[in-house]
């Protein structure tokens, strides 16, 4: 499958890849023969009409994890590649870590994951782990670097801060106060001017949202 083929599947998913990174003969925490690995996330604008018309959002419990499973797992299969995903665990891999080495993720400046294109609102769905040593996106110049970080101060709660992230403030706030991030989404992650730029629409946030606070 050339690069044009793989770009054309990965589209008629509205997915594409976020970044990737070549994996040393023999590295250890990827399948046997891995030499290249790409992360897949949502391609917008899109994803989210494509998403609810897909079987998968029958009433049943993880239809999003359910979906990625069958898609990525279906692309793997046909490039003779392995499917790895964020969920399913425990274990789980270490997709933080592989988001950082792609050289197109960083810590921000609140430890949530910031993607070059799509700031805070990124979205790993899988990896596809290849045998071949294929080209990746190369790494970027991190936003945050010349950024007012307005994440820093965007939570109501106080939550989310540089020194990491205060759960049960979180879930209080959504309790009495979090109408706003619970409909559109986490305030800090919209704040990003990144973020900003990316057309993820505000009922995939919400879903996601419901999902974190049951």
């Amino acid at each position: 499958m050339t690069p044009a083929d793989l770009d054309a599947r990965l589209s008629a998913e509205f997915l594409e890849i976020l970044g990737g990174f070549a994996v040393a003969e023999g590295e250890e925490g990827f399948p046997p023969g891995t030499r290249t690995v790409l992360l897949l996330g949502p391609r917008e604008p899109g994803f989210w009409p494509h998403l609810l018309a897909q079987p998968e959002w029958d009433g049943a419990p993880d239809p999003v994890d359910r979906w990625s499973r069958r898609v990525v797992g279906r692309l793997a299969c046909d490039l003779g590649a392995k499917a790895l995903f964020p969920f399913g665990g425990p274990p789980y891999h270490p997709f933080y870590a592989w988001a950082l080495r792609t050289g197109r993720c960083w810590p921000s400046p609140v430890r949530l994951l910031v993607h070059a294109s799509q700031g805070m609102l990124v979205s790993i769905r899988g990896a596809l782990a290849l045998r071949d040593e294929v080209a990746v996106p190369p790494p970027v110049a991190q936003p945050c670097e010349t950024c007012a970080a307005p994440c820093r101060t965007a939570c109501p709660a106080g939550a989310l801060g540089a020194a990491g992230y205060d759960l049960p403030a979180c879930h209080g706030w959504l309790d009495t106060d979090g109408a706003d991030c619970l409909t559109g989404g986490c305030l800090v992650r919209r704040a990003c001017p990144v973020s900003a730029t990316y057309a993820r629409m505000p009922e995939q946030s919400a879903y996601h949202m419901r999902q974190f606070h049951r």
